[in-house]
């Protein structure tokens, strides 16, 4: 008994997979299975039947373009015209007739039959959308667009079809008139501006080589000029320069909508502080400058106050080699604005920041681990700042040499905020920790859970020093020349370049053919930077492109190398070059959209 209900299970579990059982149920799927296999005439013949029992769009779109892909063309008109005879008002049918003639090289007559239905038109927009769909799904795009225009002739001001029109002059490839449909959309429909800019967000992030957004900079920029007091023209022109990260103009729409709404500086504070977060010091502090002259809110004015220091403190230590003087003055103005502020929970920030800038650049280590011990106290009702200022502190005791009084102060911060963004920082900086001395299966156990965390740079920055790990182990598990990289890594996280430049240039010597000389090379070049010795820089740069070129640090280096152009050694034609390799050589690179923005504003594509 048991042997005949095995047998029966499979006898059973074999009818289910047979082809009988199969086609009874999935006729359609079987049809668009011979279609997508390009058997076309199996999938006629199938379609046929199906049409011919239910007469649905699904069967006689696949029956039609079997026929026509086996070129059946007499089979396909009989049907085409059949269904327009049954349905006189679908237009569908009437364009399906005009396709052929074009497929059998008759584009006079398939001319007449377009230019008639557009005639025929009555004022009804759901005819008028049919019929444009119908020209659409034909790849008929300008007959599409010209049946939207006799619609809107027809049923203006009910019906204008400006979304319509714009997303076909988009497909098209005609940006200067999906620019004007938009700006007309936002004058006759100002209610439609949310809806507007999530259209264009999602044309902006399709657009490699910048065309659509240069075409609606251009045309917005002409209505904004025509009438500068149009409130909402200004506010699109701000929205558009953010997206293109344009912070010198979208800071001019800024200032002028705040004057004209008496905003007190409250917009122009929230795009100063996007401006830095998105590297653009000198725009954000110059924001920042206007809010604290212009705002009569005390609370703001002293968070500006606060910004505009950490500002051009960035910009300060990103300009090589950095300037000691100009970090005095800076301390001194530190210290004079959290005089003035006093102890309070808005001068906080300010205190962290200056315990950074002693400790990293000044030297004074003493009194930034002084000045956080002091604020740590002083927060214990604000967990989230309390935290920042432990990790401030961790950095400096890993600075100074004290790396398990650091990891000690990183887990804590780990542990209080596991499922934040601030504990996702603290684990990763242990795992650098990690790192730094040798401790390379922890550190790359740590990096792999952080590679699925929320933030996107700190999953980004763990998944390269994961790589840098997992790459660089030797097939017999060696670590030696990883581990000379760490120790080169960390004395330069230590302000000790030379001392840096040494164990690099011992570990390029030694190990010349190593998987690792591509990173170290790297890493000269960054030391180099810092030592404000361009030219070094510049060649070890072009060596990494050179003779690694293919592999994980060709496009950091291209990129880089551009930054160098513009930023340090000011030549604007070579860092052209050098973002333009980057583009033909890398389209996958992350730094791709960074590259292409900084040659168009190169380029001069982003003057008004």
């Amino acid at each position: 008994m048991k042997k005949l209900f095995v047998l029966l299970c499979f006898a059973f579990a074999g009818l289910i997979g047979s082809p009988v059982l199969a086609q009874a149920v999935t006729d359609e799927q079987l049809g668009l299975m011979y279609y997508n296999n390009r058997d076309f005439e199996k999938a006629a013949a199938l379609f046929e039947r199906l049409f011919n029992d239910k007469p649905t769009l699904f069967n006689y779109t696949y029956l039609i373009q079997s026929l026509l892909e086996t070129n059946d063309f007499d089979r396909a008109e009989k049907i085409v015209k059949k269904q327009a005879k049954l349905n006189p008002n679908d237009t569908r049918y009437t364009v399906d007739q005009g396709y052929l003639l074009l497929r059998t090289n008759q584009g006079n007559k398939a001319t007449k039959i377009f230019e008639q239905a557009i005639r025929d038109l009555p004022a009804d927009q759901r005819r008028v959308a049919e019929l444009a769909s119908a020209f659409i799904s034909r790849r008929e795009n300008d007959y599409a667009i010209r049946t939207y225009l006799k619609g809107r002739q027809l049923l203006s001001p009910q019906y204008t079809f400006g979304l319509e029109l714009a997303n076909l002059y988009e497909t098209s490839g005609n940006y200067e008139k999906m620019s004007d449909e938009y700006i007309g959309l936002l004058e006759s429909n100002p209610e439609m501006q949310n809806q507007v800019q999530a259209r264009l967000q999602n044309s902006l992030n399709n657009d490699p080589e910048g065309l659509k957004s240069e075409a609606f900079r251009v045309a917005l920029l002409k209505r904004v000029q025509r009438n500068p007091d149009d409130e909402m023209f200004s506010e699109m022109m701000l929205w558009l320069s953010i997206q293109l990260k344009d912070f010198e103009a979208a800071l001019v729409q800024a200032k002028a909508l705040d004057r004209r709404l008496q905003e007190n500086g409250s917009r122009v504070f929230s795009l100063a502080a996007m401006s830095v977060n998105n590297g653009n010091f000198r725009t954000g502090a110059e924001a920042y400058q206007y809010v604290i002259e212009r705002s009569d809110d005390m609370g703001l004015v002293v968070q500006a106050k606060v910004e505009l220091l950490k500002a051009e403190y960035e910009q300060l230590i990103r300009t090589y080699p950095v300037n000691q003087t100009e970090l005095k003055k800076l301390e001194q103005r530190y210290i004079k604005t959290l005089e003035e502020a006093n102890r309070n929970p808005l001068s906080f920030p300010l205190m962290r920041n200056l315990a950074h800038l002693q400790a990293f650049y000044l030297d004074n280590t003493d009194g930034a681990i002084e000045l956080l011990e002091e604020l740590i106290g002083l927060t214990n009702n604000n967990r989230l700042l309390q935290a920042e200022c432990k990790l401030e502190l961790a950095d400096i005791m890993l600075f100074t040499g004290e790396p398990w009084e650091a990891t000690l102060l990183y887990s804590q911060v780990d542990k209080m905020f596991k499922n934040d963004p601030i504990g996702h920082e603290a684990r990763f900086r242990n795992a650098k920790l990690s790192f730094y001395i040798g401790e390379f299966d922890w550190a790359r156990a740590q990096l792999d859970v952080l590679k699925a965390a929320t933030s996107k740079l700190i999953a980004n920055d763990a998944m390269a020093l994961s790589l840098l790990i997992t790459d660089n182990i030797d097939m017999d598990s060696s670590t030696v020349q990883l581990a000379a990289y760490a120790k080169a890594d960390l004395l330069l996280y230590r302000n000790q370049p030379e001392a840096a430049l040494a164990v690099i240039d011992s570990l390029i010597t030694e190990w010349p053919y190593h998987l690792i000389i591509d990173d170290a090379l790297m890493k000269k070049a960054e030391i180099k930077m810092k030592q404000g010795k361009f030219t070094e820089a510049e060649t070890l740069y072009q060596q990494v492109i050179s003779e690694y070129g293919d592999g994980i640090q060709g496009d950091d280096a291209q990129y880089r190398l551009g930054l160098l152009y513009e930023e340090q050694m000011k030549d604007n034609a070579k860092a052209m070059a050098a973002y333009q390799e980057l583009l033909v050589n890398y389209p996958g690179s992350v730094f791709t959209v960074e590259a292409r923005k900084r040659f168009r504003i190169l380029r001069g594509d982003m003057a008004n």
